[in-house]
């Protein structure tokens, strides 16, 4: 007989749980997925594309209704969870239905992070997380002048579907810069280039001070006194773990809901994925972390006894129609060693950040196609010594120069000089003579 297992959220962590389970033993358990939104599971990611008119929306489906009931997973739209009672292992939906489990899994990823600010609650103040606040700013239509507070990803995403969709847009940001958690400084100017240049006027430095409108919004003020006028508002400052119903229900909390290596809260039983999980301290608010917590923890709910370390931060989007990608210490810590390269007739950009002779950190603009690559390095903490000098150029390089039986590196090279058979073939390998720029620098 199949065990009961309820997953609270319909979000992308228990879709992929789903999936891990089914695929390796399906029918081991009964599963019944529980959703607050009245529709299938979708990806998130997708929503800024799905803005701007770029896809379909049921492009931005994980998985077609059949897929659902050809594994016996059972979904309950719309009846969100509103109580765990963990005695008597039920969970209490908002319609007063029940539903018993062996084991439960809570993945109610997050929420927007609200602006404790006078007039956050007028009409046309919107979010922007679900396909229901893609439908609201796509009522905005051509000739509507919006103001996106945030220039993080959510804001990036927002700004950029706004204006493709025929909006005067204006990106307000606290920082110096945009996506200052994913970007170096040098990769953020690239990036406010390519925004301002798709329409969007950014304002950095700038923190807003109120958001103005009688019955509606009209617009904004800044603390230096500026205002904006605005039809349309979005809001997106960030997220917060959504974990209200594991506090009430008595689990630990603190950000989000505390795990350990197994994911298990700290009741027995119920586990945490996703967004609303905490481990070790740190929550992730992105989905490649979530999806190695749906993996882990259908291994652990199948006799496997491996453990959750903690993920590296690795972020691989397509923003504001450019493609990024950033993973671990790309800042770089003292002591460390930066590799630059830079095409400026192509838009792009890599910084690799080495210490002890591993890959720690890159960051990349306009071509990440070897984003995945230097993440795998940048885990296995292997050693890069034999490749240090092809390593910027990307992998198809690197494994190009290693079949062409070049000689090993040269330690007596000055840094950041190719030797001269390793300089040829490069000159050979990249095509139409760009004009590239390599340095390498000490991080102070």
């Amino acid at each position: 007989m199949s065990e009961p297992l309820v997953i609270v959220g319909n979000g992308m962590a228990a879709a992929r749980l789903c999936e891990e389970l089914t695929e390796r033993a399906c029918g081991r358990y009964a599963i019944a997925v529980v959703g607050e939104e009245p529709r299938l599971a979708y990806n998130r990611v997708l929503l800024s594309s799905l803005l701007a008119d770029e896809i379909s929306a049921a492009e931005v489906e994980l998985k077609p209704a059949r897929w659902w009931r050809d594994r016996g997973v059972t979904l309950v739209y719309g009846r969100p969870a509103v109580a765990i009672d963990p005695t008597l292992r039920r969970v209490r939906l908002a319609d007063g239905a029940t539903l018993s489990y062996s084991k439960l899994v809570i993945a109610t990823g997050s929420r927007p992070i609200r602006l404790p600010l006078p007039g956050m609650d007028l009409p046309g103040v919107k979010s922007f997380r679900d396909l229901a606040d893609v439908a609201e700013l796509r009522r905005a239509g051509p000739g509507a002048r919006a103001v996106v507070i945030g220039g993080g990803l959510l804001g990036l995403e927002a700004a950029y579907g706004l204006a493709k969709g025929g909006a005067t847009v204006t990106l307000v940001h606290l920082m110096d810069r945009l996506m200052e958690r994913q970007l170096d400084a040098r990769a953020a100017l690239m990036l406010r280039c390519e925004v301002e240049a798709r329409g969007v006027e950014v304002l950095l430095g700038a923190e807003t001070k109120a958001i103005d409108g009688r019955r509606r919004v009209e617009g904004v003020t800044l603390t230096d006194g500026r205002t904006i006028p605005a039809d349309l508002v979005v809001v997106a400052i960030g997220v917060r773990p959504n974990s209200e119903i594991a506090r009430t229900a008595g689990l630990t909390v603190n950000r989000g809901i505390v795990v350990d290596d197994r994911l298990e809260t700290s009741e027995r039983g119920i586990y945490a994925i996703g967004e609303c999980a905490e481990h070790n301290g740190q929550c992730y608010g992105i989905v490649e972390p979530a999806y190695e917590h749906a993996r882990l923890l259908a291994q652990g709910l199948l006799g496997s006894d491996q453990r959750y370390t903690g993920s590296v931060l690795a972020t691989n989007l397509k923003v504001s129609g450019v493609r990024v990608f950033s993973a671990g210490d790309f800042i770089g810590a003292p002591g460390t060693e930066a590799l630059v390269l830079s095409d400026p007739g192509l838009k792009t950009y890599k910084k690799l950040v080495i210490a002890n002779d591993r890959l720690v950190g890159a960051v990349l603009f306009g071509d990440t196609v070897d984003g995945p690559w230097y993440l795998d390095l940048i885990r296995s903490g292997q050693p890069i010594d034999a490749m240090r000098d092809e390593l910027v150029f990307g992998r198809a390089f690197a494994d190009w120069m290693a079949d062409a039986d070049c000689p090993s590196n040269n330690h007596d090279q000055e840094p950041g000089k190719c030797p001269p058979e390793r300089a040829a073939n490069l000159a050979h390998y990249i095509p139409g003579g760009r004009t590239l720029e390599l340095e390498t620098t000490d991080s102070p």
